[in-house]
């Protein structure tokens, strides 16, 4: 798993110091903002794995900074670090989608906790979201939300029948399946046409084959169908 990357925005140098070090000890790389400007500046321009925030900061404050972030789509999670207690600056910081919010003064090893467990959270629930988003067989991936096609990470440009075509294959590798059943489950349609099936296949062995006299991956099956083979 890659290092971890936190961003601390706190316009009190010590506070950025002393979670800067209590983080890196733990393994964690640390950016840091001394205002809101920077902060929004660093979300903008660089992926990071959690956002802690304090509220009072010069330009804008920790609420202006959270808010701006979702409006831009990023849900990486956020941790309020403050020296506001009331119970009213926990709702408006839950209520605008902090993940967590600690008050000042802190105790080191429970934010160094508290971080890595809204990390290690918000890893899975990205890999899960691919899990659900993306296909991947061999050196091929179909990303499903967009209906596009690589190999060894290079889009493979597909017409909209060879897309589905390459989806029913990456959904059933290593399956031996007649022209018959491709037809249907494809093309909807129980008439078949064989000739189109050929000239389907054809043209996706064109595209993703190293050698498509010699194809390692759409394989004929002679006398039945044909098969995607991923190693």
């Amino acid at each position: 798993m890659s290092k971890a990357k936190v961003l601390i925005a706190d316009d009190e140098d010590y506070i950025r110091k002393l979670v800067k070090n209590v983080l890196e000890s733990d393994n964690m790389q640390v950016i840091q903002a001394e205002n809101g400007s920077d902060a929004l500046s660093i979300i903008r321009n660089q992926a990071v794995d959690l956002i802690i925030l304090d509220i009072v900061m010069d330009d804008f404050n920790g609420y202006d900074v959270l808010g701006k972030t979702r409006a831009m789509g990023i849900y990486t999670p956020i941790i309020f670090l403050s020296g506001k207690k009331e119970d009213t600056d926990q709702i408006i910081g839950f209520g605008l989608g902090a993940d967590a919010y600690i008050t000042k003064p802190f105790s080191p090893s429970v934010l160094c906790a508290q971080v890595k467990n809204h990390i290690k959270r918000y890893r899975e629930l990205i890999e899960l979201k691919d899990t659900y988003t993306k296909l991947t067989q061999g050196p091929f991936l179909f990303n499903l939300k967009s209906y596009t096609f690589y190999k060894n990470g290079a889009e493979v440009p597909l017409s909209s029948k060879e897309a589905l075509l390459m989806k029913f294959f990456m959904e059933n590798p290593n399956q031996v399946f007649s022209k018959e059943q491709l037809y249907q489950n494809v093309w909807k349609e129980t008439v078949i046409d064989d000739n189109t099936i050929m000239v389907y296949i054809r043209h996706l062995r064109m595209k993703i084959e190293d050698n498509p006299e010699k194809p390692k991956h759409i394989q004929t099956v002679w006398g039945i169908g044909y098969r995607f083979a991923v190693d």
